[in-house]
């Protein structure tokens, strides 16, 4: 019997399975540890980089969870603004949080807006401060430090100054 390699990806087609080029796996990250996602998006969609371990830390929350944060940043991703959104304190105008509850705990996703063609992903983690309210100091630095790194890389990535 003839092998007809049913069910074999040959790369990107639209919706009529009209190829669109050549297949060509994107780098996983860039110098400054930013995974690109897609390389073929809708229109006015903005791709969605993630910082650091952020897309690894979100995979490993309930997967309700995942699901919820993703549905969100798919709604940030087209200019909208999620229920579950907020705006982050501390960093200026800009950068939100993503906040989902589950029986296991608070979970948070800190994303930047800031840049006209592109969403990051700073940090997701799940809410662990003694202190009830306060976010851990840890966190709050790691969200300062991963979006200078989103900053130099959309300036590097798409040429332009983020304001």
């Amino acid at each position: 019997m003839e092998n007809m390699n049913r069910g074999t990806f040959r790369g990107p087609v639209d919706v009529k399975g009209t190829k669109l080029a050549p297949w060509s796996e994107p780098p996983d990250h860039t110098f400054f540890g930013i995974i690109v996602t897609r390389k073929y998006r809708p229109t006015g969609e903005k791709p969605l980089h993630w910082v650091g371990s952020s897309k690894r830390n979100l995979l490993g929350f309930p997967e309700e969870v995942v699901d919820d944060v993703g549905y969100a940043l798919g709604v940030v991703q087209y200019g909208g603004h999620p229920p579950t959104a907020k705006p982050w304190k501390g960093l200026g105008p800009g950068v939100h949080e993503i906040v989902d509850d589950d029986e296991s705990g608070t979970f948070r996703a800190v994303y930047a807006v800031r840049f006209a063609r592109a969403v990051y992903v700073l940090h997701a983690f799940q809410k662990k401060s003694p202190s009830g309210v306060k976010t851990a100091r840890t966190d709050i630095e790691l969200i300062r430090k991963r979006l200078n790194a989103a900053k130099d890389d959309y300036e590097e990535r798409y040429g332009e100054e983020t304001g």
